[in-house]
């Protein structure tokens, strides 16, 4: 059995039009809702074994945002690939994967369109097919290996959008 808990970074910030996307780091809004979502994944029990990161600024920012409410010290590995990766290169990326629970942070347009081949059957929240900022997915495979986790293959276990959490 294989976790993937797929999350899309935290609410950034847009006070430099000058800003190169890359280096946007995150709102206060981001700030919170990312201590929030650590709270929530803490509280059921979802905590990775390892985190795959995009390289960019607001992502690594929800990561440290979330990670101080998870128990133990899951290993964070920045994947540059990850910045604005589309599906099949996500999928790529989760394949080479080694831990049992593992956190993807990534961007939309792409982590949306991930997630909605990942599952078997769609979450009811209809945030699901937007996927904002912050919205998380926690699926489950049957598989030996990430290697071979494919596409429709995610048994949808959980689903939250930051604005969703009692905190």
């Amino acid at each position: 059995m294989k976790r993937l808990i797929l999350t899309r970074h935290a609410k950034s910030a847009w006070d430099d039009p000058l800003m190169p996307d890359h280096d946007r780091p995150l709102n206060e809004r981001g700030k919170a809702a990312a201590a929030d979502l650590g709270q929530w994944l803490a509280s059921r029990g979802y905590v990775p074994g390892k985190v795959l990161c995009s390289d960019a600024v607001r992502t690594r920012a929800t990561w440290s945002g979330l990670a101080p409410a998870l128990p133990g010290s899951p290993m964070l590995e920045l994947k540059p690939a990850l910045y604005h990766a589309g599906p099949d290169v996500m999928l790529a990326v989760l394949q080479h994967a080694k831990a049992d629970v593992v956190m993807m942070i990534g961007h939309n347009p792409g982590i949306a369109e991930f997630a909605t081949r990942l599952v078997k059957q769609a979450p009811l929240n209809p945030e699901f097919a937007r996927y904002p900022t912050g919205a998380t997915l926690v699926l489950d495979f049957v598989a030996e290996s990430w290697a071979d986790v494919g596409f429709g293959a995610g048994v949808t276990v959980d689903f939250v959008i930051p604005k969703e959490i009692e905190v």
